[in-house]
């Protein structure tokens, strides 16, 4: 799917944001790691960049290597947010995020993301980005994306329906996962587009976010 050319005017009554590749560009990091554990494990690198985008590790690890013990998958998964912790070189803001989430400051809005609270905190600390109040990680939900759940999660805890709130994405299990809780999806940046999100942004300047007159959110894309 390409860049959505022509602007688009979505209405939703809460949006539901990714942090990775969508609010938080951590994309060196995540090649640094993910690589040198592909390699640890005797898989190919290119190959295991297309599945690590958007799930937790072990969600990831499962898929790479299907016949491994869950609890190794959960141990090297601990070990790896610990060392994406410790590493934020490289690690900015999405063009556009900060102006973006200063306009919904009081527009209701969450944080859906598949990194924990440690690492989400520091991510968005690095990139110079407030958190939201509203924050649905990895310790929230008992599946990863592209299981709907944490998005589900944060749609009843602000009181939305699910069809009235609008997912911002970039990867393929995340917009998976939004289609799967019934809720519209912005694609964010190039990985976004080969997904079939409802349209697509090269980044966060492509966004506008208004308040609308029934105390919904109105946003123009593109």
């Amino acid at each position: 799917m390409p860049v959505t050319a022509t602007p688009v005017v979505l209405n939703a009554r809460a949006l539901l944001l990714d942090m990775d590749g969508t609010l938080v560009n951590s994309d060196a990091v995540v090649e640094r790691i993910w690589r040198r554990w592909a390699a640890e494990h005797g898989l190919d690198g290119d190959a295991t960049m297309k599945v690590v985008h958007g799930r937790q590790g072990h969600a990831s690890m499962a898929l790479l290597l299907p016949d491994r013990p869950h609890e190794e998958n959960l141990a090297d998964n601990a070990r790896m947010l610990a060392e994406e912790t410790a590493d934020m070189n490289g690690v900015i803001e999405v063009p556009g995020a900060a102006a973006f989430l200063a306009a919904l400051r009081d527009l209701p809005h969450a944080l859906v993301t598949s990194a924990d609270v440690p690492l989400s905190t520091a991510r968005m600390a690095a990139a110079g980005l407030p958190l939201p109040d509203l924050r649905i990680t990895a310790e929230s939900v008992g599946a990863s994306k592209p299981d709907p759940e944490g998005f589900l999660k944060a749609a009843a805890a602000l009181g939305i329906d699910a069809s009235d709130c609008v997912v911002f994405e970039d990867s393929g299990a995340g917009i998976a996962a939004g289609r799967s809780a019934g809720m519209r999806v912005v694609g964010i940046g190039e990985r976004a587009g080969q997904y079939g999100p409802d349209v697509v942004v090269p980044d966060l300047t492509g966004v506008r976010v208004e308040a609308s007159a029934d105390g919904g959110i109105r946003l123009t894309v593109g």
